[in-house]
């Protein structure tokens, strides 16, 4: 007699493993995606900083740079910073750089601005990416700003609400500028920021 066929069980420890296996592929493509967004977002940042001031100039003189399309700031009396971005060693991408910052003194409300970091040799781009690295407490940036879309200006800053010419300079290997993206704080200085490097 011809044996009937066999059925296919799936046993709950298959289940398992598929659902694992569906939850890390689904996991990997999504981290893909929000990496190509990241990217892209801070490729489109950096072409924005390029239209202001001497950024182009001083950029094209670059080794590295490291480029955070979105920071976020408030407090009232002691205040906090973060955001994200990217880290290129001429045109390769390299890694993503995470910030964090502690402020204290009188600020108040909050902003949303971009930051880039120009690195002008191998040595400060080494520095930068080392582990983590921090700016002094008298570290400033040059404000630049779109019409009056900023009111406030960065502190140390060269170019005033409504003034796209401010003009940056390197100083100890490297040229940080500041792009306003809304909202109003009277402090914005960069001292204390504190940058986490992770390679690609």
């Amino acid at each position: 007699p011809i044996p009937p066929p066999t059925t296919y069980q799936e046993t709950p420890s298959m289940k398992i493993k598929f659902l694992v296996a569906a939850s890390m592929f689904l996991s990997l493509s999504s981290a893909n995606i929000m990496a190509d967004d990241s990217l892209s977002e801070c490729q489109n940042t950096l072409k924005k900083f390029k239209e202001l001031g001497n950024v182009a100039e001083l950029a094209n003189d670059a080794y590295g740079l490291a480029v955070l399309p979105t920071i976020g700031k408030g407090g009232l009396g002691i205040g906090g910073a973060g955001g994200s971005g990217c880290v290129f060693r001429g045109k390769e991408h390299t890694g993503s750089v995470k910030m964090g910052q502690v402020t204290i003194g009188w600020q108040a409300g909050g902003q949303a601005y971009s930051q880039l970091i120009l690195l002008k040799n191998a040595d400060t781009y080494e520095s930068f990416t080392s582990g983590e690295f921090e700016f002094g407490a008298g570290a400033s940036a040059v404000a630049l700003t779109y019409g009056a879309q900023a009111e406030a200006g960065t502190k140390g800053a060269s170019a005033s609400a409504g003034d796209t010419k401010g003009e940056g300079m390197w100083k100890r290997g490297m040229a940080v500028f500041t792009l306003a993206k809304g909202g109003l704080m009277y402090e914005a200085s960069i001292g204390g920021q504190k940058f986490k490097f992770e390679p690609k």
